[in-house]
């Protein structure tokens, strides 16, 4: 069994993989490129909004500061901004793969069919009504909203804790959001291999838990950068495909090349 460490660099070992790939299938990724740059512009202008009403809400947050020094009410309410505003990120980028996966789903699942077709023994489409398959795919999609809402909010929370909080809430971040991302990416794949609930997917992986996460919280840090995403996004779809063969121990090398042999006579 692979050690922990080896097992997450073999999971980042992905991206490069999935790079690899899809620069020599350029239509795909510029394709794959279009719905995270149009998510992107949304969340820049929210965040931007945000930024620029901070001060007003801030001051609504913490009214117990009113009665306060003026250096202690505004080093609060600093305090309290930088934690929004890291909340505010945290909350998008979770959000992100949601609504870029949905968005752009037909580009995504034809980026992971492709890798699918690049290696040996390719799973045959699922076959069911497309209303089913539409219906669970909102269905899951409004509970990882609710859990990654959740779970920016418990980490908004945590960072209030003085000292630990600091650590924690970045550390837990990376690895809560590494983990929500990681198992959209999978998503596609696993269905077509008859995965198709949520406690199935989480399953799985929990099979290789860290390379899971060794492709994961890399992706998820890369998202998180605005307009870094453009790029990375088509790429971890990839990622997802090849490490969802691993989880299920398909080999994810292509096929070697059939060698004729030339008769002479």
């Amino acid at each position: 069994m692979p050690s922990a460490p080896a097992e997450a660099v073999g999971g980042l070992r992905l991206l490069g993989r999935a790079a690899s790939f899809l620069v020599r299938r350029p239509r795909l990724f510029w394709l794959g490129a279009v719905p995270p740059a149009v998510t992107s512009v949304v969340f820049v202008v929210a965040l931007v909004l945000l930024v620029g009403h901070l001060a007003g809400l801030t001051a609504a947050l913490t009214p117990f500061a009113d009665a306060w020094s003026a250096g202690a009410a505004t080093a609060v309410r600093v305090v309290v901004g930088t934690l929004l505003v890291g909340g505010t990120v945290l909350l998008m980028v979770l959000l992100f793969s949601t609504l870029t996966l949905a968005l752009g789903s037909p580009v995504y699942d034809a980026i992971s069919e492709a890798v699918d077709r690049a290696s040996p023994d390719a799973p045959a489409p699922v076959d069911e009504p497309v209303r089913t398959g539409l219906a669970r795919t909102v269905r899951q999609s409004v509970g990882l909203v609710v859990v990654s809402a959740l779970g920016a909010a418990a980490l908004f929370g945590a960072g209030f804790v003085p000292v630990v909080g600091q650590v924690a809430a970045p550390v837990g971040g990376a690895l809560f959001g590494g983990w929500m991302l990681v198992t959209e990416l999978v998503g596609s794949p696993l269905e077509r291999r008859g995965v198709l609930t949520l406690r199935e997917r989480r399953a799985t992986l929990a099979r290789r838990r860290w390379r899971s996460l060794g492709l994961g919280v890399p992706a998820f840090l890369l998202l998180s950068v605005p307009f870094v995403a453009v790029v990375v996004f088509p790429v971890a779809t990839a990622a997802g495909t090849l490490l969802a063969r691993q989880l299920l121990d398909e080999p994810t090398d292509p096929p070697a090349p059939v060698r004729r042999q030339v008769t002479r006579g």
